[in-house]
């Protein structure tokens, strides 16, 4: 005290004090407010606080009692011009503007200065209680003029609000707006109202403002209408409890009863329509009928019960007078359709208000989403969709990946039936991204879904919207997911408008085929091309597909080049025979590209496009085959009449796929077995006149492949094989007697085996080279009846005897014990021909046996070196001329 006494006899400081304090005070209790800022106003405030501390420090040695005691002063004055400030800063707004507002309410008042800053530090506080802290620095940065760290920044003179989440929270527990209440008559005058409203005087008033006391006023209102309404409730129940007793004696009536407990008609209505608004099953709107009421207007009501009530209030816990048990009753019940539902009565006496707070013990919510969901029973298809469609993409992340696909089948009849795009849109895309990296069986249920979703849709919402979940995958960095879409564009091939087959779908798939890099993806990608090829009708773009098919055989993956002469290569010469481009466009093409090989090939062929061509030329024959029956001249005639001859099971080679079976491009075995039994009988009696196509195969494909297979180094053991192996299957699918009647008579002219010819070297170049070999293992294989076994012993003889006395390479007959020799059935037949060698009479003769059996010797089986090659060898041994 003897400090403050000093400090009070100190004239000059403590005037400069008390003028700073009554300049601060002048500054804020006046308009001089809306001329300085509230930065300006609160540092004028520092510097009085900090000329009190200068002074008390000054003439206290110790001020720390006196310190604190100026700063709780300090502080209250804050506190106070804080006060100002804020009540300042309300009334920015002109009188006339707010009247304006509040005369138009669908006219929204702007934010006001404090307001902004309030919510912007809500904003920032939820921002970083949810981890995004990123966002919350952007934000703070774009306000850089507040403190988001101190709540005190704002400016307001009042406790800091809950958080955000709390007060979305605690929104529903609020009165709504007059705007978006609709009036309903509930049998109250408005006198009452008016006698029960309170004045003035009796409402707390806490803002003396206009708007406050307005806002007041509307609460009294209605919690005064409330209970009014809460009385006519309990009158009501105690009607309805009466009646139900009375319907109890009219059970054997024949007329519709709807009775649920707390609800029930009145005895004078015939009917009573129980009506269940669409909206999320917070209002249940129960009306008496209007056709027969002659015990007066007074009972006829319309009643509006809410399933939300909120607790934490006393009056509100009168309110709850019907369960949400009894309002998922009441739902259940909505369907008119259905026979009434009658709940047993108990013969007690206690008292609805008693059964209710009973029944209020039953733990129920349907203050959640989920609980809104559950408290609802749909009653139409179209309710079902709409909850399906609500509540899958809140179960679908909550469901293990392995079990996933047991939703498709919701998820799909969802997406079928929801009225609203959008929504389909989100769960289709659900459908795709339903498990993160599908195997093979989850695929095959998603495929499974996706043509049954065609299938009911129709070809334009598979357009609109299938295809762009498949657009929107096509690059997505899993691997299954893309092989996903690969499939798609195949399965839904069918059920797409044909422009878009051709255009969007065909597009995708070369765009993949091109820059995929997973084999399994373009091997997918290869049998969705193929289907496409198999639908698509445009013209136009035949040489699309022949691109692709040259890219697809060029592919350095096997899986892919296997797939695509299983799928696409089948499909696509299915195509090319309807255009009629077959024999006239992409055989020879693959002719030519051959030929072309072989001559630039001369320093080294590329046996990898050899092998690529050859192929395909092969996997081609059965399509060549199918369209030489069906231009038969008796193609008309195959009729099935009577009994159906039967197929030989090796009448044909084992194909690579269903799609090669002759009999599946025919149509059926019964109809390709009718069509051979009159091809060989065309070949053997009637030959080929008038048959363009089977001409064209014997005038035009086999002179160009006996010439192709002459420029054929007979080295190259590959390109043996290969060409072999295609001559093999050519002859084998187009049958024995064309083999005998037109395949062997053009190589025999060529090669020219006749005795004259046996010392002359003139005209016998062709033994040298690979002709001979691809005959021999090509063609005079494909039957192995004994006539045919003896052909081939015998050319192999003549070819060893001419080539012995003719001094020429032994190169064509060592490809050709080579190639035989791979198969030991063979074994037997060439040990045969070598035995001829040993006892030729020519020198030279026995001397080329004697070298061929290096060739032969390791791959024999025992019994066969002791009984046949021992034997030769000795012979050979003791000859003197070897």
């Amino acid at each position: 005290m003897e400090n403050v006494h000093q400090f009070a006899f100190r004239p000059t400081l403590l005037h400069v004090f008390i003028s700073s304090i009554k300049i601060a005070c002048f500054l804020f209790n006046t308009n001089c407010i809306f001329f300085f800022t509230p930065i300006l106003a609160f540092y004028i405030l520092f510097f009085v606080s900090l000329a009190l501390v200068g002074c008390l420090c000054v003439f206290n040695p110790n001020p720390c009692p006196v310190l604190e005691f100026e700063l709780r002063k300090a502080k209250e004055t804050i506190q106070a011009l804080r006060a100002n400030l804020t009540q300042a800063a309300e009334n920015e707004v002109p009188l006339q503007e707010r009247k304006n507002y509040k005369s138009s309410p669908e006219i929204q008042e702007p934010i006001r200065p404090l307001e902004k800053r309030a919510l912007n530090f809500l904003v920032n506080e939820f921002l970083l209680k949810n981890s995004y802290k990123l966002t919350s620095i952007t934000f703070s940065d774009e306000n850089h003029d507040q403190d988001f760290e101190l709540w005190d920044d704002v400016g307001l003179n009042i406790p800091k609000p809950p958080d955000l989440l709390q007060l979305y929270r605690d929104f529903g527990n609020h009165h709504v707006t007059a705007r978006d209440v609709v009036d309903v008559s509930v049998g109250v005058d408005d006198d009452e109202l008016e006698a029960a409203t309170p004045i003035l005087g009796n409402i707390p008033v806490f803002e003396t403002t206009p708007q406050s006391i307005e806002q007041c006023l509307i609460v009294q209102k209605l919690e005064d209408q409330i209970s009014v309404l809460n009385s006519e409730k309990w009158s009501l129940m105690e009607q309805i409890q009466r009646l139900e007793s009375e319907i109890d004696f009219l059970k054997n009536e024949n007329f519709a009863v709807s009775t649920v407990y707390g609800v029930a008609p009145h005895p004078s209505s015939k009917q009573v329509p129980l009506t269940v608004s669409e909206d999320n099953g917070r209002y249940l709107d129960i009306k008496s009928s209007e056709n027969e009421n002659k015990h007066g207007n007074t009972e006829e009501k319309s009643l509006s019960l809410s399933a939300e009530v909120d607790s934490r209030t006393s009056k509100d816990d009168t309110l709850n007078s019907v369960p949400r048990k009894e309002t998922e009753k009441l739902s259940s019940c909505a369907p008119s359709t259905k026979a009434a539902v009658h709940f047993d009565k108990p013969n007690r006496k206690l008292s609805p208000a008693f059964h209710q707070a009973l029944l209020s013990f039953c733990r129920m919510s349907a203050d959640s989403r989920l609980g809104s969901e559950v408290s609802r029973i749909a009653d139409s298809e179209k309710s079902v969709m709409l909850m399906l469609g609500r509540c899958l993409p809140h179960i679908v992340p909550n469901v293990l990946l392995a079990k996933r696909e047991e939703l498709i089948p919701l998820i799909l009849c969802t997406a079928c039936l929801h009225p609203e795009p959008k929504e389909r849109d989100q769960l289709l895309h659900i459908l795709f991204n339903l498990i993160k990296r599908p195997d093979d069986e989850q695929r095959q249920m998603i495929l499974t879904g996706c043509v049954a979703f065609a299938r009911h849709v129709g070809p334009t919402r598979v357009e609109a919207e299938l295809l762009p979940q498949c657009w929107e995958q096509i690059n997505h960095k899993y691997p299954e997911r893309r092989l996903l879409v690969a499939e798609s564009c195949g399965a839904l091939a069918p059920y797409l408008p044909k422009e878009i087959r051709s255009s969007l779908v065909l597009s995708m798939l070369q765009q993949m085929l091109m820059e995929d890099k997973a084999d399994l993806v373009r091997e997918a990608v290869i049998k969705s091309l193929g289907i496409i090829m198999g639908y698509i009708d445009d013209p136009d773009k035949y040489q699309q597909g022949f691109e692709l098919l040259l890219s697809a055989l060029g592919d350095p993956s096997e899986r892919v080049v296997s797939a695509t002469h299983q799928v696409f290569l089948p499909a696509y010469a299915a195509w090319t025979t309807e255009l009629g481009n077959l024999q006239f466009h992409l055989i020879p093409t693959l002719l030519n590209k051959i030929e072309k090989l072989l001559r630039e090939g001369e320093h080294g062929l590329d046996e990898h496009k050899l092998h690529m061509y050859l192929s395909a030329l092969q996997s081609l024959i059965p399509s060549l085959f199918a369209l030489v029956l069906q231009n038969a001249p008796f193609a008309s005639k195959a009729k099935l009449q009577g009994e159906v001859p039967q197929i030989e099971v090796t009448r044909f080679p084992r194909p690579a796929s269903p799609l090669q079976d002759v009999a599946i491009i025919i149509g059926s075995r019964e109809q390709l077995a009718v069509l051979l039994q009159l091809y060989d009988y065309q070949l053997e009696h009637e030959g080929t006149t008038g048959w363009e196509t089977l001409l064209w195969v014997v005038n035009q494909l086999l002179p160009q492949l006996i010439e192709i297979v002459g420029k054929i180094n007979v080295a190259s053991t590959a390109c043996v094989h290969e060409f072999s192996r295609f001559f093999w299957r050519l002859c084998r699918t187009f049958g024995k007697i064309f083999t005998n009647t037109k395949v062997k008579p053009q190589f025999q002219e060529i090669l020219r085996l006749s005795e004259e010819n046996i010392d002359s070297t003139a005209g016998n170049g062709v033994l040298t080279k690979a002709t001979v070999p691809i005959y021999a293992t090509g063609v005079l294989t494909c039957y192995i009846q004994e006539e045919d076994r003896k052909l081939l012993v015998g050319f192999l003889e003549d070819v060893m005897t001419m080539l012995s006395l003719s001094h020429a390479p032994l190169d064509s007959l060592k490809a050709s014990f080579v190639e035989l020799g791979a198969n030991p059935a063979y074994h037997e037949l060439l040990l045969t021909v070598l035995w001829y060698g040993v006892v030729h009479t020519s020198a030279l003769v026995r001397c080329t046996a004697a070298r061929m059996f290096e060739l032969l010797v390791k791959g024999v089986h025992e019994t066969l070196v002791a009984q046949r090659v021992v034997p030769a060898l000795i012979t050979l041994s003791s000859d003197p001329e070897i």
